[in-house]
């Protein structure tokens, strides 16, 4: 009875079963403060795609690494290339290619079903064109970098304008002896 659950669980998660996606937007500045290694010496100062991961409500981080076609660069067409140059760079090495490749291997082969790497590509990018999150901050006088903010009112920018509720992800920066300071690193839908 336990090998069999194991078979099936194997099964599920190797073959990409999933419930749902989760899109994911960082935040350079922090990505490359918590790093401290950033391919430009000024992060970009604007939310940027991190990935669309399909995921599953019992294991939010399954599937990953699942059976599907390798990336092809040549299955990108220049003008969604040049949309994800903005959308999607790799804040810290600048190769956005290999990003890009990382990215589907890890998680978008795990949706094959549903999209194929150009629609997987194309629909993340319409996501974040659609959901500007830099934009709705702006729009309600948040800046990220700029000052403390509560939890509460990010979400709630965030909320009134997409009409869902995001999931707030902050990375711990330790500051001198006083205090350590949460920074805003993922916003995901």
């Amino acid at each position: 009875l336990v090998l069999g659950f194991a078979f099936f669980f194997c099964y599920v998660m190797c073959s990409g079963s999933y419930d749902y996606f989760q899109f994911v937007q960082q935040w350079p500045p922090t990505n490359c403060k918590i790093r401290t290694k950033c391919s430009k010496p000024r992060p970009l100062q604007m939310f940027t795609i991190h990935g669309l991961w399909p995921s599953n409500y019992s294991n939010p981080k399954m599937p990953s690494n699942c059976m599907g076609s390798r990336f092809n660069e040549s299955n990108l067409s220049p003008k969604l290339r040049s949309k994800l140059k903005r959308s999607w760079p790799d804040v810290e090495s600048g190769n956005d290619t290999k990003f890009w490749e990382g990215e589907w291997n890890k998680h978008g082969k795990c949706s094959e079903q549903t999209l194929n790497q150009m629609q997987y590509f194309q629909r993340s990018h319409e996501m974040w064109y659609t959901s500007n999150i830099t934009g709705i901050l702006k729009n309600a006088s948040i800046v990220p970098s700029a000052t403390r903010w509560k939890y509460s009112d990010i979400v709630s920018a965030i909320k009134t304008a997409t009409k869902r509720t995001p999931l707030l992800r902050c990375k711990t920066e330790v500051a001198s002896n006083i205090d350590n300071i949460e920074l805003l690193h993922e916003v995901v839908f």
